[in-house]
């Protein structure tokens, strides 16, 4: 059987998915994981390093033969409404840069066609101040706290990792808690309806 792996940041953004997908317990430590059948979905935590870990242990233990990273993400701009969904091509890290230039470590994530495109910038410091979405959306159209390291440490291991994000907040609407309730359940759907039917023919 082949293991489809999903890292998600929190229970907050989860737990639609688990439900629709009827996963159920299969570990507490050292990360809750969901499973059913060929899935496994893995609560990281925030931020790069959890995020780092957890996808390097589900690999380690479930040999998945893809991962993905879903969940929320920020919108730089205007043009990217809440709640849309969107799948990264290219993922950029702005407070980590190539050594010895003021250019930041850019990956490529594995790409599914007929999904609208965006590029994710991924900080260990949520991006939230006008000025600095502003000047984050020279190049990122979207801004989130794990996805860079999914795809890095995927790479490292020979693993596909494929990156859906959803809308929680924009320059004009902060309330990000609120709005990940508002949609996370539309996105779980999404992502049964049109991502999972991809991948089980992989």
């Amino acid at each position: 059987m082949t293991t489809i792996g999903i890292i998600m940041a929190s229970m907050l953004e989860a737990e639609p998915l688990v439900r629709q997908l009827s996963l159920r317990p299969y570990a507490r430590k050292p990360f809750e994981l969901w499973g059913k059948g060929d899935i496994r979905l893995l609560i990281s935590g925030i931020g790069k390093a959890n995020a780092a870990m957890g996808c390097t242990w589900l690999i380690l233990e479930h040999r998945p033969a893809c991962i993905l990273n879903l969940g929320a993400a920020g919108a730089t701009d205007r043009s990217h409404p809440l709640g849309a969904v969107y799948h990264v091509s290219k993922i950029i890290e702005p407070d980590r840069p190539l050594l010895g230039s003021d250019r930041p470590h850019e990956h490529i994530s594995d790409i599914l066609e007929g999904f609208p495109m965006a590029t994710l910038a991924t900080s260990d410091r949520a991006v939230k101040a006008p000025e600095e979405r502003a000047h984050m959306a020279m190049s990122a159209q979207l801004t989130d706290m794990e996805g860079a390291s999914v795809v890095q440490t995927c790479r490292r291991f020979m693993t596909l990792s494929y990156v859906f994000k959803f809308v929680s907040d924009t320059p004009d609407d902060h309330k990000i808690r609120e709005n990940i309730v508002q949609y996370r359940e539309a996105s779980g759907m999404f992502f049964c309806e049109s991502v999972l039917p991809l991948l089980e023919f992989k």
